[in-house]
């Protein structure tokens, strides 16, 4: 099955959970999604694949959200989804998907379980 991360190559966690991945022989496909900005339909999903509360995969401390007045707190997850599609700087990095799985990798060490 394949492996996909969702990666910022600025970000330090990202970096450090790709080379995880490899370390474990797992070669994934790498979605720079500042490059390729996700949908609102591809952040449902990714929200629906990660359950828990969505708020976890939106980035509250990016100048994006401080400038939209957002409140983290209050938002629903049709709001996340679409504040996450206009402004992808938003979204929680990395994220790893396996089928209908994913993981946000905050620490890297969270995506293992996906590998089992």
């Amino acid at each position: 099955m394949s492996v996909t991360i969702w990666h910022n190559p600025r970000c330090s966690k990202s970096r450090q959970t790709l080379d995880l991945l490899r370390s474990r022989g797992v070669e994934p496909t790498v979605r720079e999604y500042l490059k390729e900005p996700p949908s609102k339909a591809e952040i449902e999903k990714l929200i629906a694949l990660l359950g828990g509360d969505p708020r976890e995969l939106i980035r509250d401390g990016e100048a994006e959200f401080k400038a939209l007045k957002l409140t983290k707190a209050d938002l629903t997850r049709a709001e996340i989804a679409d504040a996450i599609a206009r402004h992808p700087a938003l979204l929680q990095r990395p994220i790893v998907v396996k089928g209908a799985q994913a993981k946000i990798g905050r620490p890297p060490e969270a995506v293992l379980p996906l590998l089992k």
